[in-house]
């Protein structure tokens, strides 16, 4: 990463408690991940502060693709736009401020995903999959965090990908749990 990101990654993460952010690996994995996927349309439900939206945004820029990120709150959404636009990412982010779920029900019919994170109400985590899985093309990857760390509550969403068999998953020993799920057909 560039100096700049560098100094924002390092005073987000003195924060991270705060704002629920994820740790730094599964910020680095994820980038990873959207490069290896060669993501193209990438969204990400709840945006807290930019962190984790810097992270897919830094590896979108090498990809060609763009991230669209859902913010429940307008305060966190305003600061995510600052530190987008100090890392130099915002021009291929599109945020969007109110519930996810009242936002992925408005998505339009065509809107093709390849890559999604989830790190928001995790009670919701069902209902947001649930609202994605028509977007997903064959070949998508949809991450969420929380997964050990939130278990019962993301319970619902884990059973329903396990029971899927359009679907692939593991829950890697990432801190707090990430799960990595794939489709693998329509």
């Amino acid at each position: 990463m560039d100096s700049t990101t560098e100094v924002v990654f390092k005073r987000l993460e003195e924060t991270q408690n705060e704002f629920w952010n994820v740790a730094r690996e599964t910020g680095n994995f994820l980038n990873m991940l959207v490069k290896i996927c060669n993501a193209q349309n990438a969204y990400e439900i709840g945006t807290s502060n930019g962190y984790s939206g810097i992270w897919l945004a830094k590896a979108l820029k090498e990809t060609g693709g763009h991230l669209t990120t859902i913010e429940f709150y307008e305060k966190r959404r305003v600061l995510a736009e600052e530190n987008f636009k100090t890392c130099g990412v915002m021009d291929i982010i599109t945020t969007k401020e109110g519930s996810a779920i009242g936002i992925l029900e408005r998505l339009p019919e065509d809107e093709v995903i390849d890559f999604v994170f989830i790190d928001a109400n995790k009670s919701q985590y069902i209902e947001y999959f649930n609202l994605l899985d028509k977007h997903l093309k064959k070949g998508a990857v949809i991450c969420a965090d929380n997964v050990t760390s939130h278990a019962e509550k993301v319970k619902p969403f884990l059973d329903a990908i396990n029971g899927n068999p359009k679907y692939q998953m593991e829950v890697l020993d990432l801190p707090a749990g990430l799960a990595v799920a794939r489709k693998n057909s329509d």
